[in-house]
């Protein structure tokens, strides 16, 4: 039962009891009528040994290899600085001399430099047959003084590249420059193109055929397509192998995330999914490292890829959600798990859970029918003016948000002096980013802070274009202020979102709108391609699609301290009377809080009987009267977002464990039986 502690069997039958005695004959219905996986965790350990195994030994690695793989291709397509036409006749001289007799200079500001992409057409055999060998160097000064008169093509047999700094890249081996400088552009829009296609189809699997197989597949998907990568010998077979490992990103790692919230305690989902923020970002941050120390595409194509192959070890350790096998019917497999869980983390594992379990699912057995749910569907979203409002704004509050983050993310490595400390540095300013905004959205609310970032994230791209084209330092601090805003509002976005689309319609929602945000991924390389010709024009865009995107949050409705709506005529109602004094409002009073319902209405979505709260409120109060008084330790933290928390308010300001049992959870969307969606966790 959400937001109760339950200590004891005891307390499990009594709970178990009241439902089944105010709830005949509809508690029959399902499955989580009478086993509720949320009132047995807490009896069995919310976040004990076990939980912490799974989630700093499998969810928390398996973040790595998709920051490695998705970000590894910024410095594969690495351009180098200076590149200039290739001429065979011509390999037998110095490099000097090639240049000063066949490449023309160009005016590039206020200095003149050779050209890149055109060289003299003229016939290098017959001239040099005709120069006297014993004077070379008299006779190619001569020429060098005359070859202005000569005309000038593209070059056609290849380039040669100045390797000092970048010696290995699919552009030097595949000479993507000059007119074709925006094919690795076009490689990182395939990349991305493959991320939507990607979750929805293992999605599809993770659903139908169980977590387990779904990870290891995505994870063969991805190891696939990484070597195939490192054996491509053109462009579109490297651009193909991108495509494939697209497909895997980001749900590589939202799988075995999802495993690790279906365990958890609810008060610890919020928790799990900031660690997992910050563990990805600590990936990149390696990855950093990684590219810095080998320059070589190929063998950093293997490194970023062979070490995960190791992962399929996680075959032996990997639970199976057993939320997901009791909606499959898997008894047995689900009570294996739970009770290994129960003795790694010291708990007694109920006997009454068995008894309960096998009699609830010998009547699913028997029954003849089941009640219908009606089907809702995006256009649920759009029939109300209300609901039609708050869905076209969280949208373009989302792609606003996702696009211009990994836009920041893709342009890091081109600012600064070194692109291997931009990069770190770009993703190091996301960590205290993360754990500020997770106190500042649960006490300032969600919609003044995701705005208030997305819009200073983005003045401070926008005033790069007042500074002076040498000030390299201060355009980097710049855009590092605005990727530790922008990151904190893309760790806003979702409980966001969440928390404003009903209960009925949420995962259609947030899958809608993180559908169309990825369309921002597609389009956004080709943003970040103009800052070869002006270094700060993306900035600039991006500013101010930031900025844009943050001012749309602000006419959304506050969601702090506010049951969560359940149907999408509660969604309609939920704003309704917004008032411009409403958005002026930047920190949210705790409402006086009803007893707990449960974390979805399940008289919606399962089925079940519409006074289950009412069972809560009766066990509450059969508690209060045998129970002691008691301080309540919750702080505002704990009376957050999903509307579970209750008790008076706090007498005191918690400790840092306290703050990791928070109860403003991102709210993760479930189906009736208690399952996670992948296609949610875009």
């Amino acid at each position: 039962m959400t937001g109760e502690i339950v200590d004891s069997e005891d307390e499990y039958d009594e709970i178990s009891e009241l439902r089944q005695q105010r709830n005949k004959p509809e508690a029959q219905e399902s499955v989580d009528e009478a086993f509720d996986l949320d009132d047995l965790l807490p009896i069995i350990g919310e976040f004990g040994k076990y939980q912490k195994l799974l989630v700093f030994g499998i969810c928390l690695p398996a973040c790595i290899p998709c920051g490695f793989c998705a970000f590894n291709q910024l410095f594969m397509a690495d351009t180098p600085d200076d590149y200039w036409c290739r001429v065979p006749q011509l390999q037998h001289l110095d490099l000097e001399h090639r240049k000063m007799l066949a490449i023309p200079q160009e005016q590039d500001n206020d200095d003149l430099v050779y050209s890149k992409c055109f060289m003299y057409g003229v016939n290098w055999t017959q001239l040099l047959d005709t120069l006297d060998t014993g004077d070379i160097n008299g006779n190619l000064t001569n020429l060098q003084l005359n070859n202005g008169s000569w005309p000038l093509v593209k070059c056609s047999q290849g380039w040669e590249y100045n390797t000092s700094r970048i010696w290995s890249s699919i552009v030097i081996d595949f000479d993507l420059v000059c007119d074709q400088d925006i094919y690795p552009t076009i490689g990182l829009a395939a990349l991305n193109t493959g991320g939507p296609v990607g979750v929805y189809l293992f999605g599809l699997l993770n659903d139908r055929a169980g977590r387990r197989l779904s990870y290891f597949t995505c994870l063969a998907t991805l190891l696939a397509g990484s070597l195939m990568t490192s054996l491509s010998k053109d462009f579109w077979t490297w651009a193909g192998s991108r495509v494939i490992v697209g497909l895997t990103i980001p749900a590589v790692y939202q799988i075995p995330f999802i495993i690790s919230l279906e365990l958890v305690g609810e008060k610890y989902r919020s928790f799990v999914t900031v660690m997992t923020c910050t563990f990805y970002t600590s990936g990149i941050m390696l990855l950093s490292l990684v590219t810095y120390l080998e320059r070589d595409w190929v063998r950093l194509s293997y490194i970023t890829s062979l070490p995960f192959y190791a992962y399929f070890l996680y075959m032996f350790v990997m639970p199976e959600s057993p939320r997901w096998l009791l909606m499959r019917g898997r008894l047995e497999e689900a009570l294996k798990i739970l009770e290994r869980m129960a003795l790694i983390n010291g708990r007694q594992f109920p006997e009454a859970v068995h008894s309960k379990l096998e009699a609830q699912i010998r009547r699913d057995k028997l029954k003849s029918q089941k009640k219908k749910v009606a089907n809702v569907g995006l256009m649920d979203l759009c029939r109300t003016p209300n609901m039609r409002l708050k869905t076209i704004l969280i949208t373009l509050s989302w792609f606003a948000n996702e696009t211009v983050y990994l836009g920041l993310s893709y342009y890091g490595p081109s600012l600064g002096t070194n692109q291997y400390v931009s990069f770190f540095l770009s993703a190091v300013v996301e960590l205290p980013s993360y754990l500020c905004c997770w106190y500042f959205m649960d006490t300032w609310g969600r919609r003044w802070p995701l705005s208030l970032s997305m819009m200073l994230g983005g003045v401070a791209c926008i005033i790069t274009v007042m500074l002076p084209d040498d000030a390299i330092d201060e355009t980097l601090t710049l855009y590092l202020i605005s990727k530790a805003l922008l990151s904190a509002s893309f760790l806003i976005i979702y409980p966001f979102a969440g928390e404003l689309y009903p209960t009925q319609v949420r995962g259609i929602g947030i899958g809608a709108s993180s559908y169309i945000g990825g369309l921002g991924l597609i389009v956004i390389p080709f943003v970040t391609y103009l800052g070869k010709e002006n270094l700060k024009l993306p900035l600039v865009i991006m500013g101010f699609v930031s900025v844009l995107g943050g001012m749309t949050g602000l006419r959304l409705p506050e969601t702090l301290h506010h049951r969560l709506p359940q149907t999408i005529e509660e969604g309609e109602e939920f704003g309704k009377n917004w008032q411009l004094k409403d958005c002026c409002r930047c920190k949210p009073q705790p409402e006086i809080l009803s007893p707990p319902t449960s974390y979805e209405n399940l008289d919606v979505l399962g089925g079940s009987s519409n006074n289950e709260s009412e069972v809560e409120l009766e066990l509450k109060d059969n508690r209060r009267l045998r129970q002691k008084p008691r301080i309540d330790e919750r702080t505002p933290l704990d009376l957050g977002s999903s509307g579970s928390g209750i008790g008076s308010r706090p007498v005191h300001r918690p400790s840092m464990k306290r703050l990791v049992r928070q109860m403003s959870v991102m709210d993760t969307q479930r189906t009736h039986d208690g399952t996670m969606q992948l296609t949610h966790w875009i």
